[in-house]
């Protein structure tokens, strides 16, 4: 009886915050205050300057700011436009053309970001002019990369699983390794949607781009090979075990500073705007994980945790029954917060329910990851669909209806996770990793 009171309690007041537009660090701050001082004989005070103290000293969660300014610098280079020329020589030749670029540029991106906005961003900047210069269709164009900018969250180094490491107290480079096949299949899938496009839908075809000689391909190549090493030290390093998530996030810094400086885009104002903008992300981020820690240790007082795993265990659900219905839960609950934020407002409750059942928690990391990648393509709070209002100038309804094949195809790669388990599993479980 006392876990249902207090379940109605933390509903009622955290409704209230969010809905009194209260940020939601602070309303997850907000809750746990309440349930401490009505349910526990422990100070609140105390209790919360302890939890969020030891949780925001976390040396795992240095990382999360290093790669959130690496993305930030090589957003304010010509990476993007260095991509697409990389690119375009070959993906013209495979069918759909150069609508593959918006896959395989956020792909890349994605790898050196973490950020499903940022990766928006830097190559929706270039491929949507040089994509519609050349008669592909608008909602091909924005459809594709609204899907594929999610990737963003997926490949390492991904910022949601760091936050979702670091929530549930697990290996960063093990949730890092774990991302990589899975986000190169949905990638595929992706990829997969403009080939069946190009085929189903002839006459919207633009015209053949010209024939290029493979020397002049190779020639092209050339500006892929800055970011491509940039990738390849920052992921190689943790996959050979040579480093940490936290030094291979260092070394990507000190890599996109270099890069950044071979461009001649370095300037000082470049600087200072792209340690800003990292701070800034970085401050959001932080305050968000301090009302989910002590959030984490309100509801361990109240038992609620305890409780729901044990309720759950006595309707002797399977796991992949589980699985079906916290993926309707996150989707529903993706359409109203941001994916950090659904991550770390649900973790003190999911967590026991997924132990309970037996499911891999490196395996449940990938498959939240999935279903958050839908929120931001979903409406009304889909963060991608207004990124790219901002970039396109369309009305979110026609954005959204753009995106709906990519959230499908999203759904059938859970489908393939709960299929095939190992493809999140196998990395992780079979290559060396750093200590942390």
């Amino acid at each position: 009886m006392t876990e249902l009171y207090a379940t109605g309690i933390f509903l009622f007041v955290l409704f209230l915050l969010l809905g009194s537009s209260v940020w939601i660090g602070l309303a997850l701050m907000g809750v746990a205050y309440v349930v401490m001082e009505l349910f526990t004989s422990r100070p609140p005070g105390d209790a919360m300057i302890t939890t969020i103290w030891t949780g925001a000293s976390s040396w795992t969660l240095t990382a999360l700011p290093l790669f959130i300014w690496m993305g930030e610098i090589l957003y304010r280079t010509r990476l993007s436009e260095d991509m697409f020329r990389g690119l375009a020589p070959w993906m013209r030749w495979l069918p759909g053309g150069l609508l593959h670029t918006n896959i395989a540029g956020c792909t890349i991106f994605a790898a050196v970001s973490g950020s499903s906005a940022a990766t928006l961003t830097t190559v929706g900047k270039m491929s949507i002019p040089e994509l519609r210069a050349r008669g592909y269709p608008e909602y091909m164009i924005i459809g594709t990369l609204a899907g594929a900018a999610t990737l963003g969250l997926m490949i390492p180094p991904s910022l949601t699983l760091i936050v979702y490491g670091v929530s549930i107290n697990e290996s960063i480079s093990k949730l890092f390794l774990a991302g990589i096949l899975p986000g190169l299949v949905l990638a595929g899938l992706f990829m997969a949607y403009i080939v069946a496009w190009h085929y189903f839908r002839p006459k919207e075809r633009p015209e053949p781009e010209p024939v290029m000689r493979l020397g002049e391909m190779f020639v092209e190549s050339r500006f892929l090979i800055p970011v491509l090493a940039l990738v390849f030290t920052v992921i190689g390093s943790m996959y050979f075990g040579w480093a940490t998530a936290t030094e291979a996030a260092a070394v990507g810094v000190l890599g996109a500073l270099g890069l950044a400086a071979v461009q001649r885009s370095l300037s000082w104002s470049t600087f200072t705007a792209s340690l800003m903008g990292a701070t800034r992300t970085s401050a959001m981020i932080a305050l968000i994980l301090m009302g989910a820690f002590f959030l984490t240790l309100a509801m361990g007082f109240t038992g609620l945790p305890r409780a729901l795993a044990a309720w759950i265990d006595a309707m002797e659900l399977s796991p992949i029954t589980l699985i079906f219905a916290l993926t309707i839960f996150y989707i529903v609950l993706g359409m109203f917060l941001d994916g950090i934020s659904s991550v770390v407002l649900t973790m003190a409750i999911v967590e026991p329910m997924i132990r309970q059942a037996g499911i891999d928690v490196i395996w449940f990391g990938i498959f939240i990851v999935v279903v958050v990648e839908m929120a931001q393509v979903t409406p009304p709070i889909g963060f991608n669909l207004f990124v790219l209002q901002g970039m396109t100038k369309h009305e979110i309804s026609y954005i959204s209806k753009t995106a709906i094949p990519m959230v499908l195809l999203m759904i059938l790669m859970v489908i393939i996770l709960v299929i095939w388990p190992e493809l999140a599993t196998w990395l992780p479980d079979n290559m060396r990793q750093g200590p942390g």
